[in-house]
Order: structure tokens, then C-alpha cells, then sequence
């Protein structure tokens, strides 16, 4: 008899243990924006991409990594630096100093979305189904259809 997993056709479902570190890998995939500033999506989409045929599970964590990282670390930047763009330009009137603690509190977006994912990549290295906040529902009803 042929082996099955010769096939390309033929995809292999992961193990549970492969499972849980792919997907804690694709919520991980967060940290990559620290050095990149923006291939943490880029890495998400990709676990998503090669895994979603072979583990339900793998291809939920990581498209919810990537929608994530899209609207909280891409999108908290830009917010990030139009709250600074704007503080600077009121500046110039006494106005943009009252902005300033705005801008700052804003700036701390990006870095609770980083938190948020090393969250979700320790509670899915232990097996847990993990739900980001009002994106998680979503990508779930989207993935499932």
C-alpha cells in the first residue's frame, strides 16, 4: 500500500502538540513588530496560510494573530502618530499641550496589543482556546461560515 502522506494532495493533520506551538507561534508572531516594526501580520498570515488545510485550531489562532495585529499594532500605530502629529501642530497655539497626555496614553496602545499576544501565545502553548477580545467572535463566525 502507498503511503498517504507521499501525496501531496494528501494533508497530514498536525498533532496536538504541533497544534499548540503553532499557534502560540502565530500569536508570538507579535513580537516580530518589535524588531520589524510590521512583518508580525506578515508571520501570522503565513502559519495561517501553510496550516489552515491541516489543524482548525492552528488556522483560528493565526488568523485571529492576524487580524490582531492589523487593527490594534498597524492600525494603534498610525492612531499613535496622528495623536503626536496632531499634539505637535496644536502646539503651536497652547492647545497641543494639553494633548500631550492624550497622545501618551494613546501611545500605550501598541504595547498592550503586544501584551494582549504574549497572552494568547501562553494560553495556546497550554492548550486553552484563546479569544481576543470582540475579534475572536468574529473570526470564528467568519472562519466557521
Amino acid at each position: 500500500m502507498e503511503n498517504p502522506s507521499a501525496d501531496p494532495r494528501v494533508t497530514v493533520p498536525l498533532s496536538p502538540q504541533d497544534e499548540r506551538t503553532w499557534s502560540m507561534l502565530a500569536h508570538l508572531s507579535i513580537l516580530v513588530n518589535l524588531f520589524s516594526g510590521f512583518l508580525g501580520p506578515i508571520a501570522a498570515l503565513v502559519i495561517y496560510l501553510v496550516f489552515k488545510d491541516r489543524s482548525r485550531y492552528v488556522a483560528y489562532q493565526s488568523l485571529q494573530s492576524f487580524i490582531f495585529q492589523l487593527v490594534w499594532w498597524v492600525g494603534g500605530g498610525a492612531l499613535v502618530a496622528a495623536a503626536w502629529a496632531v499634539t505637535g501642530v496644536l502646539s503651536a497655539i497652547l492647545i497641543g499641550l494639553l494633548c500631550i497626555p492624550f497622545a501618551m496614553l494613546i501611545s500605550l496602545v501598541p504595547l498592550a496589543a503586544l501584551v494582549y499576544g504574549i497572552v494568547g501565545g501562553i494560553q495556546t502553548s497550554q492548550g486553552q482556546d484563546f479569544r481576543y477580545w470582540l475579534i475572536g467572535d468574529w473570526v470564528r463566525g467568519t472562519y466557521t461560515g
